[in-house]
C-alpha cells in the first residue's frame, strides 16, 4: 500500500457522480429484478475495485477509512451495491492481512487493472459443521476443484471467484482462485431472498475445473484476525447507507406531500411536529449508524498501519475490535430496522406504493441483518461482558455431529 492516500475530496469528486447515476435507477432496479450489471461496469471503469489497491499496482491507494466512507455513500445509492463488492474488498484485504507477499502482487495487479472477485464459500444442505464438501484434489502438475456453493454473493458480477475448499492434508479450508469463465463453472441467478435481491447469491457449481499451485492460498484460521471485523463492517457501512437513503426519502416524500388527515396537526405534512419528530428520528439512526462505521474503520485502518509499518499486531488489539464491532452489529441493526419501519409513520397508503419501493429499505436490512445472525453477536458479546470469554473469530454453518 502507500502512507500517503489520496485526498478524500478528490475521492469524492471522482466517484459521486457515478453513485448519483446509480442511485437515479435504485428503485426502478428493485422493481423490475433488474441485475446491476451497469453499475458494476461503471464503478469498475472509474477504478472503485481498485481503491485500496497501491498506485505502483494500478490502483488508487485509498485508506481503510476512505473506503468504508465511499461504501457508506454507495449503500445510500443503492445497498445491493456494497454487498455485491464485499467479497471482492474483503479478498483485497485479505491479500494484505493474511496472505505472504510474494502471493499478494499478482492478485492485486489484477484487481488494479479493473478485475471483480467474487465469493464461493457456503454450502446449503445437510453437511457437518466446519467442514467444505467443495474438494480440491490432486490432478496431473496441478489440481481438479468439485463441488457446489451457495449464497455466493457478487459471483454473478465477477471476473475471478474466490473458492473455500477442502485439500488432503490441509486440517484448514483454502481458497482456490478461479476464472469466472473458466471450464467448469457454472454461475445461477437463483437467489430467492426477499432483500438485496440483485447481489447475485445464487449457486456457483464447480465440476472438474483446473486449478493450478499459484491460484491456491492456504491460510491458517487458529489466530485472531481483523478480517472477521472486516465483513463485518462491510454489512454495517451497508446498513449505515440504507439508514442514509431512508433519510433522503423520509425527506422527500414529506416536502412533496400535500394531502393530510383532518386529526392531524398542521396544514401539511411537512409543518406537522409529529412528522418532523419521526425524520429527525430517522435522521439521528443516519447519523449514529455513520458514525459508528467511520468510528470502526479507524480501528482497522490503525491496524492496516501497523502491519504495513513491520509491526506485529497484538491480539488484545484484535479482541477489542471484534469486540466493538459486536457492540455496533447489535446496535446499527436495531437502529435501521427501527427507522426503516418509522418511514412508514409519515405518510398514508401513498407511502406504500410499488413505484416508490420504500419497503426495499427494511428488506435490504433486513436480509444483511440475518446473513450473520445478530442474535449470535449479541449472545457473544454478552457472554464476554459476564464472564470475560473471547470472541470467536471463525465461524461456519453445517448440520453439529450427535
Amino acid at each position: 500500500m502507500t502512507a500517503h492516500p489520496p485526498a478524500s475530496e478528490a475521492l469524492a469528486e471522482r466517484f459521486r457522480p457515478i453513485f448519483a447515476r446509480i442511485a437515479a435507477r435504485a428503485a426502478q432496479r428493485e422493481q423490475e429484478r433488474e441485475l446491476a450489471h451497469d453499475a458494476v461496469t461503471w464503478l469498475r471503469e472509474a477504478g472503485f475495485g481498485a481503491l485500496r489497491v497501491a498506485p505502483a499496482l494500478g490502483g488508487l491507494g485509498a485508506s481503510v477509512e476512505q473506503l468504508f466512507a465511499l461504501l457508506v455513500e454507495l449503500g445510500e445509492a443503492d445497498s445491493n451495491l456494497p454487498q455485491i463488492l464485499r467479497a471482492h474488498f474483503g479478498f483485497i484485504e485479505r491479500l494484505y492481512a493474511e496472505v505472504p507477499a510474494a502471493q499478494r502482487e499478482r492478485w492485486l495487479r489484477l484487481a488494479g487493472q479493473g478485475a471483480i472477485f467474487g465469493n464461493a464459500t457456503t454450502e446449503r444442505g445437510e453437511g457437518a459443521l466446519g467442514r467444505h464438501r467443495t474438494a480440491l484434489t490432486r490432478d496431473g502438475a496441478g489440481w481438479r476443484l468439485d463441488g457446489e456453493k451457495f449464497y455466493s454473493t457478487g459471483t454473478l458480477y465477477a471476473d475471478w471467484i474466490v473458492v473455500v475448499a477442502s485439500r488432503p492434508g490441509d486440517s484448514d479450508p483454502v481458497y482456490a482462485v478461479v476464472p469466472a469463465d473458466a471450464p467448469g463453472v457454472e454461475r445461477v441467478d437463483d437467489w430467492r431472498g426477499f432483500g438485496q435481491r440483485l447481489t447475485g447469491s445464487g449457486t456457483t457449481r464447480l465440476r472438474g475445473v483446473p486449478v493450478a499451485d499459484e491460484q491456491v492460498l492456504a491460510i491458517p484460521r487458529q489466530a485472531p484476525t481483523s478480517m472477521t471485523a472486516y465483513f463485518q463492517l462491510c454489512h454495517l457501512a451497508t446498513l449505515a447507507g440504507i439508514a442514509r437513503a431512508i433519510e433522503r426519502d423520509a425527506a422527500a416524500f414529506v416536502r412533496a406531500r400535500t394531502r393530510v388527515y383532518s386529526h392531524g396537526s398542521a396544514a401539511t405534512a411537512a409543518q406537522d411536529p409529529l412528522v418532523q419528530q419521526v425524520v429527525g428520528q430517522i435522521g439521528a439512526a443516519a447519523y449514529l449508524s455513520a458514525a459508528a462505521t467511520a468510528d470502526l474503520a479507524r480501528g482497522l485502518g490503525d491496524i492496516d498501519r501497523l502491519r504495513e509499518q513491520g509491526v506485529p499486531v497484538p491480539g488484545e488489539r484484535l479482541d477489542e475490535l471484534e469486540l466493538r464491532v459486536a457492540r455496533a452489529q447489535v446496535g446499527v441493526t436495531e437502529l435501521v430496522l427501527s427507522a426503516a419501519t418509522r418511514l412508514f409513520d409519515i405518510g398514508g397508503a401513498s407511502a406504500l406504493d410499488e413505484d416508490r419501493r420504500l419497503d426495499r429499505h427494511w428488506r435490504n436490512a433486513r436480509t444483511l441483518a440475518s446473513h450473520n445472525p445478530v442474535i449470535y453477536k449479541a449472545r457473544a458479546l454478552g457472554d464476554n461482558l459476564i464472564n470475560g470469554s473471547a470472541p470467536t473469530y471463525y465461524w461456519s454453518v453445517g448440520v453439529k455431529a450427535a
